[in-house]
């Protein structure tokens, strides 16, 4: 296992957040090798079916052959333990030795079902559940939480919970469901888990710079693990940056940039698919770009790879890269 850079003086492990439709594999996959900086990448969440069944897509991200050489977790949401099971069974043969339980995804299509975020508001449910699933694996299980769905106030008793079962891994997004990534995350419930919890806690929400990282850091000298979401796409060297102190260099940009298009032309049909994806990132790392605003809307009016790549070109070629990417878009919810 590599050795950890420090943070605030202490070894601090550095995760990244999954993040629906942008950090699947062939992300994940130019992220390690140009990158770097991160210890464990989750995978976007896998939704067992009815038949328990994994879709095309959601397989190919987990296969193996896929993911040669990046330390993955798979992700799993779903609130029925036997699915649970079923797919824990299925990464067991794939070789996995962790699964992470998603109970942070604050999306109404997904909390309607009482699923991620959603279930939390069954404490019963899923107190049941996680004593079914920790005595049906020998996989670790970790789970990445928020609050609850409506008040702070409800992680007490969800922690008391997590408390009761051998979890490999707590992580906390210190927000509610109905926040979505909206105001000041609650640090003080973060705390609470870090004294009381018998497993490693780590620490996830609006780390979006180094300095950020180094403010968390004096705050909770003993947090020894952060996880990094909309800030790492944004920023693809920020995890480097917490521990080495890189920016993210043209060279490094250009490479990035193409290992992921090629990566899409190369597993997608047309045009327009590829370019979907691609529009996706652009949300994020165009606030690498100083003035990038005219080349933005450039891009995001592609209809060809090609004529999106003569304004990606352009953009790198007249558009100096910042040291850090500005991050104030983020901060604003």
């Amino acid at each position: 296992m590599k050795e950890n850079h420090r943070v605030g003086g202490e070894a601090v492990k550095r995760y990244a957040a999954p993040m629906e439709g942008i950090t699947g594999y062939i992300y994940r996959n130019a992220h390690h090798r140009v990158f770097g900086g991160v210890d464990k990448y989750f995978t976007p969440f896998l939704s067992p079916g009815k038949k328990r069944s994994l879709r095309s897509r959601e397989l190919g991200d987990i296969l193996p052959e896929h993911n040669q050489g990046v330390p993955v977790v798979p992700q799993i949401l779903t609130n029925d333990w036997e699915d649970f099971l079923h797919t824990a069974e299925i990464l067991k043969e794939f070789g996995y030795e962790e699964i992470n339980l998603n109970l942070g995804c604050p999306s109404g299509t997904v909390t309607a079902k009482k699923r991620g975020a959603g279930f939390l508001a069954c404490p019963e449910e899923l107190d049941r559940f996680l004593d079914q699933v920790c005595a049906g694996t020998d996989r670790k299980i970790s789970v990445k939480t928020r609050l609850g769905v409506e008040s702070p106030e409800e992680f007490g008793p969800l922690l008391e919970i997590f408390c009761r079962y051998p979890l490999s891994e707590l992580i906390v997004h210190p927000r509610v469901q109905k926040e979505g990534y909206r105001g000041t995350p609650h640090r003080e419930e973060f705390h609470r888990a870090l004294l009381e919890a018998p497993f490693p806690v780590c620490y996830n929400g609006n780390l979006f710079s180094p300095e950020d990282v180094e403010q968390f850091s004096r705050e909770f000298p003993q947090a020894d693990r952060v996880m990094f979401g909309r800030g790492l796409i944004a920023d693809p060297a920020l995890a480097s940056a917490a521990g080495e102190g890189k920016t993210v260099t043209e060279e490094a940009f250009r490479r990035f940039h193409q290992e992921i298009l090629d990566g899409y032309c190369r597993i997608m049909s047309g045009d327009r698919n590829v370019l979907f994806k691609m529009k996706e990132l652009w949300f994020y790392m165009i606030h690498l770009f100083s003035g990038g605003e005219y080349f933005e809307k450039k891009i995001k009016k592609s209809s060809t790879v090609a004529e999106y790549r003569l304004w990606v070109e352009r953009l790198i070629n007249e558009c100096p890269i910042l040291p850090r990417a500005d991050v104030s878009f983020l901060r604003r919810g």
